[in-house]
């Protein structure tokens, strides 16, 4: 637990400040940050332009500074004093206005009068300025409609620039792997973006030093376009060889536990989670898929279908500080922290604990060819050409053994024999 610390302290020191978006200088000084610490982590980019599915990745955004500056040369909005300030991806503006065209571009909550919201606009050429609500009702009252301010946003949109993700991978003694995903793109929040990371790296120094059965895959992505992305340029290895994986965010408050399963509550990792949670007697929430909202959007849908569930402590959008200037080390705490670290942890060690048999036969195997197998089944009432069969109908990476012995109505210790043989007579891998 010194490690979650550790990188909790990091993680307000060097990164909470960090201007980050789905592209820039602030991912790769993110990366830069954790890479000091991993070494192993490998930063990767990918082209602006380039065409992954159906989107497109965006022209890489850069800001230097942006503000709103009155008459009297005073900045009442400031950029350099909180980057939730300008709204993500604004584009470049040298103007004045008057006060009634200001204040169509300030934005607030209504909810919280002293929260600067997150905005963006990734995908639509626009700008504006987040403030509070307090601020933009001071703006309203102490100056006249005609008076002009000045609009300076010093950015840039670079069809030349990358988009930048990273990996860090820890082999296993099989070819199956667990992915971990976690997003890094939003600037000056804590729960919604920096816990995520917290916990996956707290769960890589914990791991490294492990004997590991399945490999550990973990990514760190500009949410929604980065798992796009990482998808278009790996789906056929990830459906290849990934048993089961971990969406993690907004894991660092303190208030309660919840999960966001597969589209069919069906997976292997569904039951784990829900399993792991009542093995530590915690009391948790679990949401329907269609409550979805991050990065399990792209995991689980058509034709992509990998096995990945979200858990959370409060899932993004259900907290009063979420996407705004609240959520801040206040909400992420040590405590919620190594809670969400306790349950990732043990929800990890039991899937490399799971076995998970695949057929190594497309359609039915033919078991009376193999000689010697079928000396043993004729005399095994166990081990037989039926529960052979029943066994080998649901090795198809979606079941361990647990799962299998009940859908195939045997005991533990008797699919465990069927298990043995299929191995030594190869029609399986693990």
């Amino acid at each position: 637990m010194d490690k979650l610390n550790k990188y909790l302290n990091i993680a307000k020191k060097d990164l909470f400040y960090l201007c980050r978006s789905i592209t820039g200088e602030g991912v790769r000084k993110t990366f830069k940050v954790m890479k000091k610490h991993f070494p192993k982590l490998r930063i990767k980019r990918i082209k602006s332009g380039t065409k992954v599915f159906d989107w497109k990745i965006p022209p890489e955004w850069h800001v230097r500074k942006a503000y709103v500056m009155d008459k009297f040369g005073k900045k009442i909005i400031d950029f350099d004093k909180n980057n939730l300030h300008l709204i993500n991806y604004s584009t470049p503006q040298d103007r004045e206005v008057n006060k009634k065209n200001l204040l169509l571009k300030l934005h607030y909550d209504l909810k919280n009068r002293d929260a600067i919201p997150y905005k963006t606009s990734y995908y639509v050429r626009d700008w504006g300025f987040c403030i509070t609500k307090k601020q933009r009702n001071e703006i309203n009252s102490k100056y006249k409609d005609l008076d002009k301010f000045k609009i300076k946003i010093d950015s840039k949109l670079d069809k030349n620039g990358y988009l930048n993700y990273a990996e860090l991978f820890l082999p296993g003694r099989s070819k199956q792997e667990i992915l971990i995903s976690t997003y890094i793109c939003h600037p000056s929040m804590a729960n919604n973006e920096l816990s995520g990371p917290i916990i996956s790296m707290s769960l890589i120094n914990f791991f490294k030093k492990q004997k590991l059965d399945k490999g550990l895959r973990f990514i760190f992505v500009p949410e929604t376009i980065g798992s796009v992305c990482y998808l278009q340029k790996n789906i056929n290895y990830l459906k290849k060889y990934v048993v089961a994986g971990l969406q993690l965010t907004c894991v660092g408050d303190e208030r309660q536990y919840s999960c966001l399963l597969t589209k069919y509550q069906d997976q292997l990792i569904d039951r784990i989670i829900v399993k792991t949670y009542k093995k530590l007697n915690l009391k948790f929430k679990k949401y329907n898929f269609l409550e979805r909202g991050s990065d399990e959007r792209q995991y689980n849908s058509p034709h992509i279908d990998l096995p990945i569930a979200s858990i959370f402590r409060s899932k993004y959008g259900t907290y009063p500080e979420y996407h705004t200037s609240k959520d801040d080390f206040k909400v992420v705490t040590l405590k919620g922290l190594k809670g969400s670290f306790k349950v990732a942890k043990k929800i990890i060690i039991t899937l490399q604990n799971s076995i998970i048999p695949i057929s190594n036969n497309k359609c039915e195997p033919q078991l009376s060819s193999k000689k010697n197998l079928s000396k043993l089944i004729k005399k095994n009432k166990v081990v037989n050409s039926r529960n052979i069969l029943n066994f080998l109908q649901y090795c198809d990476g979606k079941n361990d053994l647990e799962l299998i012995a009940k859908n195939i109505n045997l005991k533990l210790s008797d699919t465990k024999k069927i298990f043995k043989t299929c191995k030594n007579y190869n029609l399986i891998k693990i």
